[in-house]
């Protein structure tokens, strides 16, 4: 039972990182830091974008406009920190037997 929630703990976590990479990556590409021409920066964007877009997507439907600024990702985060909060209470009351 603990490999469960260990293993779903650790994809919430790299699910957080490919969140943060994909914001930093569009400030990057918006500033042409890094070019979107480049194959490798093309299929790392479309590989990280595919994944954490659905989310976002969900996220920027419930948010009103803000002009330019997009807080989704924040907004996710901090959804993925309380389900990995919750996840470990869960796991500590089941190992505990209460």
């Amino acid at each position: 039972m603990r490999a469960l929630f260990v293993v779903i703990h650790q994809a919430l976590e790299l699910y957080k990182w490919a969140i943060i990479i994909v914001a930093l990556m569009s400030w990057l590409i918006s500033f042409n830091v890094i070019n979107i021409h480049n194959d490798i920066v093309r299929s790392i964007w479309n590989g990280l974008n595919g994944v954490t877009e659905p989310a976002l997507r969900r996220i920027r439907r419930i948010l009103p406009d803000m002009g330019g600024l997009d807080i989704s990702p924040i907004i996710l985060i901090f959804i993925i920190w309380f389900i990995q909060m919750e996840l470990d209470d869960l796991y500590r009351s089941i190992a505990t037997g209460f």
